[in-house]
């Protein structure tokens, strides 16, 4: 996806480059982390058998199957700027389409749930975006926004874990345009979009030694420890300190959260 840099970087091309030995395995360790969460709150909105469904970001495609073969969906359209992960397991009922959500001309037809987790955390001009993806949504439908809130603030004491954690997101930012500052506002641009019975929770999964949380942000900072670097806040062997304190009995520290904003589109009135 594209975001708002200072450098011309995007993600996938300057951090997280897909061809990028053990990116695939990246990403998987996250959808460990979380998958079980997402799938728990789309069940709750009762995505089921019939629905035709827009999976955005879909990264190696875990959501996109699990729709298929949990929930029974009848289509999932799994999008992603580089589809290479995709590819890889074709199954019955998927679609795999390569695209940028920001293109003026992306407007891949309506849809009983649009999903979209850790997408537009990367991406300027949020609201646009949200507004543009409600209209994807059908009467009686439901938009899924997930994406990253920053638990390391100036209040969280200080530890390895929280000194990496600031670093990254200041690099990321700077780099590819990552922020998650504006994450909480999620449901206010729901509504604003037009979407009605909006919500919100937060899932923050436990830090603990060789679990896929602590994996998949030891790997994350690995791979963005130039843009880390960059930021003067750590050098290679505070990034070092941090990997290793993640995977010691001494990490005490709050993962970042993933919140998760709701939306329903009326059955009444079409967008």
């Amino acid at each position: 996806m594209t975001g708002d840099r200072s450098d011309g970087g995007r993600y996938g091309e300057a951090v997280f480059r897909p061809e990028q030995a053990g990116e695939g395995e990246r990403i998987d360790f996250g959808a460990l982390a979380y998958d079980g969460v997402t799938m728990a709150r789309l069940h709750a909105l009762g995505v089921g058998p019939g629905w035709r469904c827009l999976d955005i970001g879909a990264g190696t495609g875990t959501v996109s199957r699990r729709l298929l073969d949990e929930a029974g969906v009848a289509h999932v359209l799994a999008v992603d700027r580089d589809v290479r992960f995709l590819a890889e397991r074709p199954v019955p009922g998927l679609e795999v389409r390569e695209a940028d959500i920001t293109a003026p001309d992306f407007a891949p037809g309506r849809f009983r749930l649009v999903h979209a987790r850790f997408v537009l955390m990367h991406l300027p001009d949020r609201e646009r975006l949200v507004r543009a993806l409600a209209r994807l949504v059908e009467p009686g439908g439901v938009l899924v926004l997930s994406d990253a809130v920053d638990l390391t603030g100036d209040r969280a004491p200080r530890t390895p874990y929280s000194t990496a954690m600031r670093a990254m997101w200041q690099g990321l930012r700077a780099t590819i345009g990552t922020d998650v500052s504006r994450v909480p506002a999620y449901p206010q641009l729901l509504r604003a979009a037009g979407l009605e019975r909006v919500a919100a929770e937060i899932h923050v999964p436990p830090l603990l030694p060789g679990s896929p949380i602590s994996r998949f942000w030891a790997d994350t900072w690995e791979r963005s420890r130039a843009a880390m670097l960059a930021t003067g806040q750590v050098d290679d062997a505070a990034v070092d300190e941090a990997i290793r304190y993640l995977d010691s009995e001494d990490c005490a520290a709050l993962a970042a959260g993933m919140l998760t904003a709701w939306g329903h589109r009326s059955a009444a009135r079409p967008a």
